[in-house]
């Protein structure tokens, strides 16, 4: 089968295309003939920063269909559609190759109205967005229709992809989304995602603006850059909020201390490939739970353009991801 490996870390180019044997799972594994590999920052950053083990095949996320099951896995998913999430955490075998073989509860069964770009698209943004939206003092632990029914929440850049998948399920569980952006165009994407006010923080007054909108202040803040943000997330919260980074843009931020202890904000730190089992439990159920109700979608009606390239182009795919290419990027692994 075809695949992209890397043997050492560096730029895109350590990643080559090779042929390796088609795996068998192991007790409790599916193998999955793999369609449409999803890319996301960590990938590149784990490939540039972190030395593999052995040879690597890169990317977590994934969609394709399972073709063959281990030991302890029901003859039954053999050709179930399947989306994958975190298939190359502490692994050495991610979804650039043609078959991958992984933990049956990280092959998600996928609804045939649900695409495999959509399949693909999910995993780390979507899972990272739900944690950012339980987090919060009272939960709730898992999203469902109505569970921040009454909350406003602030995504801080909406045209993002854990900023589209934050959108996206915020609104399906009923809760009023603000998002800024830094201009018309990304605005335009945030819209389509579903955000109700957006708010372009280099042509109007982010904050002033935010507090007209939601006067008593925003419960939950998703953040992506903590550092650049923090005044403005101060001056915009609601008593007992939480503002949840998922990125950094600095390697320190300055939290404005008064500001917060006066009306318990808390400032959550988000790394979707550590946190607790059961709030990683909650999330894929809830994003499956999303998905079956036909509540995300990808594409640029979804607020998330698309960006494809080849599996012989993955370098190319890495370095569009890089350099913030807006929307999703994606590779092609099987027609």
């Amino acid at each position: 089968m075809k695949a992209i490996t890397y043997k050492t870390n560096g730029p895109a180019d350590v990643m080559a295309l090779s042929d390796r044997p088609v795996p068998t799972p192991g007790e409790g594994e599916v193998r999955v003939a793999v369609r449409v590999s999803g890319v996301n920052p960590t990938d590149w950053k784990s490939r540039q920063y972190s030395t593999p083990q052995s040879d690597q095949v890169p990317n977590q996320d994934g969609s394709g269909v399972i073709d063959a099951v281990g030991p302890g896995v029901p003859d039954a998913r053999i050709g179930e559609r399947v989306w994958l999430w975190e298939a190359a955490w502490g692994r050495a075998d991610g979804t650039a190759q043609e078959y991958v073989t992984l933990p049956a509860r990280q092959a998600v069964p996928l609804p045939e109205h649900a695409s495999f770009d959509l399949g693909a698209s999910l995993g780390i943004p979507a899972l990272t967005a739900h944690r950012t939206l339980t987090v919060a003092d009272g939960g709730p632990e898992r999203l469902a229709p109505g569970a921040l029914a009454g909350r406003t929440v602030l995504v801080a850049g909406g045209a993002g992809a854990v900023g589209n998948a934050a959108i996206q399920l915020a609104r399906w569980a009923g809760a009023t989304v603000i998002t800024t952006v830094s201009g018309p165009e990304k605005g335009e994407l945030a819209k389509a995602a579903g955000a109700r006010h957006v708010v372009d923080y280099r042509a109007q007054d982010a904050a002033a603006e935010i507090r007209r909108i939601a006067p008593d202040g925003v419960n939950i803040v998703v953040e992506v850059a903590p550092a650049a943000n923090a005044a403005l997330d101060a001056a915009v919260v609601a008593p007992d909020a939480v503002v949840a980074f998922y990125a950094e843009d600095s390697d320190t931020v300055q939290v404005p201390a008064r500001p917060s202890m006066l009306v318990n904000v808390r400032w959550q730190g988000v790394l979707v490939y550590t946190v607790p089992a059961v709030a990683k439990d909650h999330a894929v159920a809830a994003v499956a739970a999303a998905v079956a109700d036909g509540a995300i979608g990808v594409g640029e009606a979804a607020g998330l353009p698309l960006h494809r390239f080849p599996l012989a182009r993955t370098g190319d795919a890495h370095d569009a991801v890089q350099q913030s290419a807006i929307g999703k990027v994606l590779i092609d692994v099987a027609p």
